[in-house]
């Protein structure tokens, strides 16, 4: 199989789990060509590369059975190593089901992935989307997510506790801002021109700490330029917060969706999809100034 290079990838909603032992940086992302359909999902696929330019792939990561809650909308896959194994962070949506993150488990990165929660841990009255995972202080584990507009209009960040393997969460939703806190969020133009009320969208949120130790937040929301992504920040220091949005966004040029990884040598690079829209949507690769990943 020919190699592949970034810009013959169409995918949504990047994501990097590097693997120094076998010098392998491991894609993830939203594959379904049309992941908005309601009719038709297909599952995840992952695409590996020794040099963050060339990929093999795509090797099929998950594939849902028959009984599989989730029906359609597979969006945004994460893989984060914990205790030895591969924890998916995904979203999916049923007929029945609020869009919510569930939990997949593997015994590698390229998979197979098969659920490891019976369900959704996101609060199941909400609809929720972009599952990431957070590390507290203590070695807590929690899950950070988005309230999706399609329910509360002002996508909102919140968190919650997850049981130490990842299983469920243990406690209530903690709220950690609204997205329109920043002052460069906008509606966005494809509902704007509805001529409804005005909606807010957040998505993608990915946890790092700054070189300071100030814990901060990636996020993504639209913005003068399209679809864009700022930087929260805690007060605290601790999920709690108070956050508080940075006034500008630091990628405003109709892409999103971004996290942070390191290279083998320990470099930082962001990597988010661009463009949002018209498809297709590629990866890109950025260095990453602005601090470190948690983990």
């Amino acid at each position: 199989m020919p190699l592949l290079r970034s810009d013959d990838i169409q995918i949504r909603d990047p994501f990097i789990l590097t693997i120094p032992e076998e010098r392998y940086f491991y894609l993830y992302g939203t594959t379904d060509l049309e992941p908005w359909r309601e009719d038709f999902a297909v599952g995840f696929d992952t695409y590996r590369s020794t040099d963050l330019e060339h990929w093999e792939g795509p090797l099929p990561a998950f594939r849902p059975a028959a009984d599989f809650w989730g029906k359609f909308h597979f969006w945004a896959p994460e893989v984060h190593r914990w205790q030895g194994r591969f924890f998916m962070f995904a979203s999916f949506k049923g007929p029945s089901h609020h869009r919510g993150t569930q939990v997949l488990v593997a015994e590698h990165p390229q998979g197979p992935f098969r659920p490891h929660s019976p369900h959704a841990v996101t609060p199941p009255d909400c609809e929720c989307l972009d599952g990431t995972l957070f590390v507290a202080p203590d070695g807590k584990p929690w899950m950070i997510f988005s309230r999706d507009w399609t329910q509360v209009t002002v996508g909102t960040y919140s968190a919650v506790p997850l049981a130490d393997d990842l299983s469920a969460a243990i406690g209530p939703a903690l709220d950690l801002f609204k997205v329109n806190e920043a002052p460069w969020v906008l509606c966005p133009p494809w509902h704007a021109k509805t001529g409804q009320s005005p909606i807010f969208v957040a998505d993608g949120a990915f946890p790092f700490r700054a070189h300071s130790g100030e814990l901060c937040l990636l996020f993504s929301s639209w913005g003068t330029g399209g679809y864009a992504t700022g930087i929260a920040r805690s007060a605290s220091g601790e999920l709690h917060g108070p956050w508080q949005p940075d006034p500008e966004p630091i990628f405003s040029a109709n892409g999103g969706h971004a996290m942070v990884f390191p290279d083998f040598s320990g470099e930082i690079h962001l990597t988010l999809h661009q463009p949002n829209d018209p498809a297709p949507e590629h990866p890109k690769f950025f260095p990453f100034p602005h601090g470190r990943p948690l983990r």
